[in-house]
């Protein structure tokens, strides 16, 4: 009917009048992309928890120095954890794949994916021989070399410990320690409150941590057995406040980028070294401290050469470490893997030292170069050193806002700069051509 085919053709017309959406050009299109990759990391990589899924009961330590002390010493008997990742794995996994590696937003995306994926893999392989290989791939080994160099961890371990040997029984700290846990937690607080504002990070004492403190963007827990020193507490500040928390805090501010706030475990050398340093530039740090970094490089070679738990805590202890220092210090280490040696050893210890030369070496060498925004950008988020400089065309079109929060000592640049630029120069001095009475 003529009624019936007016109505459609006037349909039909205002359906082909319509205008198809303007497509987004090509780099909002990408950005949008790599966007909602980002959600998704953000959603699933937060299950993967590595240290909380690695830890050992509490009693675990009284249990194995009771023993000790009878003269009958005893591998801790610890129980692996079950698989529980396979599902976190594969999604992470495939959002790795999603990412573009061309843009240098969806290699940083790729990366960290990939760095969570592996971590699930690590804590599925508990107690296994697997362990270790999946460990080594994260966190490194101590006698690869740094960079280009031909120095490693390991050897600039055994260098601190020779040249330090006579020196720490020469400057042995004042202080002998005696601070409760419940005063670290209250000085830590404090200094918080200060910093972040009131109750912006809590602090609470949990029983059986193996480190004296960890970090995380709203709470740092303090190991609530045993005591510390007064230079422990202003170390806990500088390390654990304002470089984890801070970073983590940063990252989680960012309005775009959500994965900065994740604490990958790719970053994982590049905040124990920014942290570690933060000691020596605030002078927070003495000589024992070295000496405990270098000794961790030492153990763990050692346990990746077969060394069992016993060997290990009698190395720490040994080299002048307490019993529960020392159980906590061989803990570390074997957390995840086999105490018998020689079948699962956990190296994260090993970036401590290997990140602080690394650290160091990066911020001498932006100096160097002119380019004190490198530093920076460190404190944007959780990255790894590489990021700062891949990452540059977002912080320059503000896909990557600044850091809201900056150390102190970072936001001195002059005396930072003044302070990196003269150990440049006095790195070029050769001390075993000089005597004393040379100069």
């Amino acid at each position: 009917p003529a009624g019936g085919g007016a109505g459609a053709g006037s349909r039909r017309g205002a359906i082909s009048e319509r205008r198809a959406p303007a497509a987004l050009p090509d780099a909002a299109a990408r950005t949008a992309r790599l966007l909602a990759l980002d959600a998704r990391l953000v959603a699933v990589a937060p299950r993967v928890k590595v240290l909380s899924r690695l830890s050992w009961p509490d009693d675990e330590g009284a249990r194995f120095l009771m023993a000790w002390r009878r003269g009958a010493p005893r591998l801790p008997a610890v129980e692996p954890t079950p698989p529980a990742h396979a599902e976190e794995a594969r999604a992470l996994d495939a959002i790795a794949g999603e990412a573009d590696p061309d843009d240098p937003l969806g290699r940083f995306l790729a990366a960290t994916a990939r760095s969570y994926a592996q971590a699930a893999r690590l804590l599925d392989a508990t107690g296994t021989p697997a362990f270790t290989e999946l460990s080594v791939e994260l966190y490194g080994r101590p006698d690869r070399p740094i960079g280009r160099c031909a120095l490693t961890s390991l050897g600039a371990a055994e260098h601190l410990l020779a040249t330090t040997d006579a020196l720490a029984r020469a400057v042995a700290a004042d202080d002998p320690g005696g601070v409760p846990p419940e005063r670290v937690a209250a000085e830590l607080r404090a200094a918080l409150d200060g910093f972040f504002g009131p109750g912006a990070v809590k602090v609470v004492l949990e029983p059986g941590l193996a480190a004296k403190a960890a970090a995380g963007a709203e709470r740092i827990r303090v190991r609530a057995s045993g005591s510390f020193s007064a230079l422990d507490v202003r170390q806990l500040v500088e390390h654990e406040a304002l470089v984890h928390a801070l970073t983590l805090r940063n990252g989680r501010a960012q309005p775009r980028v959500r994965s900065l706030g994740l604490g990958a475990p790719r970053t994982t050398r590049t905040q124990e070294g920014l942290a570690t340093l933060a000691e020596l530039l605030t002078r927070t740090i003495d000589v024992a401290r070295l000496r405990r970094l270098a000794l961790r490089v030492t153990a763990l070679a050692r346990a990746l050469e077969g060394a069992d738990f016993v060997e290990v805590f009698r190395h720490f202890l040994e080299a002048g470490q307490s019993e529960q220092e020392s159980f906590h210090s061989a803990q570390r280490l074997f957390r995840g893997g086999d105490p018998r040696g020689g079948r699962g050893v956990f190296t994260k210890d090993g970036v401590y030292l290997d990140g602080l030369l690394a650290c160091h070496a990066f911020l001498r060498k932006a100096i160097a170069e002119e380019r004190p925004d490198l530093v920076h950008r460190l404190f944007a988020g959780r990255l790894a050193l590489g990021d700062a400089l891949d990452l540059e065309p977002c912080f320059a079109s503000g896909l990557v806002t600044p850091p809201a929060h900056e150390p102190p000592w970072v936001r001195d640049r002059p005396a930072l700069a003044a302070t990196l630029a003269f150990s440049l120069v006095a790195g070029r001095l050769d001390l075993d051509a000089l005597a004393l009475e040379d100069l």
